[in-house]
């Protein structure tokens, strides 16, 4: 094999090792995936409405069924098959995000539940939540700041 001396060189390399990605295919299996987990959350917000609830109820109750049904698939290692087929598809926010917090825990059981699994849960959506809390703090100060005037001391 011969040395690869310039750019040119290291991108026709690259181009020969890499393998093609169907990306239209990747596309359309993200696109239905997604919108069939959408669809199922609309689905039980409709129900829950059906059943007499208020949205701030329904929507409650949709997050919770989506992310335990999301928890469930992880712990059975369904979702990460789902993920390898649909790929941003299956990362629809809220059901990606339980799969971030129940892979790691998984994957670290066999290290106990203290160490393994609470200290490696939050290794992959430590960082969100940070950011998330963080955020919230701020603009909810900022938010305090610039509507004092509508604060009226008794």
């Amino acid at each position: 094999m011969k040395p690869i001396e310039t750019k040119k060189d290291y991108q026709a390399y690259v181009d020969q090792k890499s393998p093609n990605s169907p990306i239209i295919k990747n596309c359309f299996n993200a696109f239905w995936v997604g919108g069939l987990i959408c669809s199922i959350g609309q689905i039980i917000f409709n129900y829950c409405k059906y059943r007499g609830m208020d949205v701030q109820m329904s929507n409650t109750i949709v997050s919770i069924i989506l992310i335990g049904l999301s928890a469930f698939l992880t712990g059975l290692n369904l979702f990460n098959r789902i993920g390898k087929f649909a790929g941003a598809g299956s990362l629809v926010p809220i059901t990606g995000f339980a799969n971030s917090i129940v892979s790691p825990a998984m994957e670290y059981k066999s290290e106990g539940y203290v160490m393994g699994v609470g200290g490696k849960m939050f290794t992959v959506a430590g960082p969100v939540l940070v950011f998330g809390i963080s955020a919230s703090i701020v603009v909810g100060i900022l938010y305090l700041i610039f509507n004092t005037q509508s604060i009226t001391l008794v």
